[in-house]
């Protein structure tokens, strides 16, 4: 549950591409806060700088203006090294397609970002049972993904994305490869890690669905914050959004 404590201070975003003599934006002038513990869903047409947002948020690019702050750190003024450490360390990516590797099993998919940020095999395998148990699949740890279902598989992608104590989680659309009730099962298991165990999710969705899990919702349009709301003040109903 968001405590309303600032983890992310996003000020002035703005990332502009070069084209021949043309400038493309595919942010301009973002800010907001992002809270512990809240699940924030952003919204928004293809094109509209969903993806672009969640690659500065997640250290994977660097914005053409503005600040991203988390920890008093400006995450737009370290090296490339320090970044991958803070990515490594700080940040849990969570994939539509789940990027798993096919010859592992479930505890060494889970447990790999743990090998690569230095931690003991015997802390990693640990580790990786305790998150696959949080997410419900301790029966399927020496599984392989292609003796599991798409849920399932999304199921140890979360875990994967948890196993390093992150300081947020980022999901590209969780539930675009998924029916909708592994959809829905999927969306109400990242709504309790928010709630019970004070992870920051935030989500890049098209799934309408996804709305009623969040405490808030940043609508995103031409690259620039359209609006933010409050769950509790959408008139959500099937099908449609008020």
């Amino acid at each position: 549950m968001a405590d309303n404590t600032t983890l992310f201070s996003i000020r002035g975003l703005t990332k502009e591409y070069n084209l021949g003599k043309m400038s493309v934006y595919a942010l301009r002038d973002v800010s907001l806060d992002i809270y512990q513990g809240e699940y924030l869903s952003v919204m928004g047409p293809s094109g509209s700088g969903k993806s672009t947002l969640f690659n500065m948020i997640g250290a994977l690019d660097k914005p053409s203006a503005g600040e991203i702050t988390v920890a008093g750190i400006d995450l737009t003024k370290l090296t490339s090294r320090q970044l991958a450490y803070f990515r490594g360390n700080h940040i849990g990516y969570v994939f539509q397609s789940y990027n798993l590797i096919y010859s592992y099993t479930a505890i060494d998919n889970v447990a790999l970002p743990m090998f690569f940020s230095g931690s003991s095999h015997d802390a990693a395998i640990t580790r990786a049972k305790e998150v696959l148990e949080m997410v419900g699949l301790g029966h399927r740890m020496t599984h392989r993904p292609d003796e599991m279902s798409g849920g399932q598989q999304q199921r140890v992608a979360i875990a994967r994305a948890l196993v390093n104590n992150p300081a947020i989680v980022l999901a590209d659309e969780p539930t675009a490869n998924l029916d909708t009730v592994t959809g829905e099962e999927i969306i109400t298991l990242l709504a309790e890690l928010s709630k019970n165990a004070g992870v920051t999710v935030v989500t890049a969705t098209h799934d309408h669905k996804m709305l009623a899990a969040s405490d808030r919702i940043l609508w995103i349009k031409d690259g620039m914050v359209d609006r933010i709301e409050r769950r509790e003040d959408l008139d959500i109903r099937v099908g449609s959004v008020h």
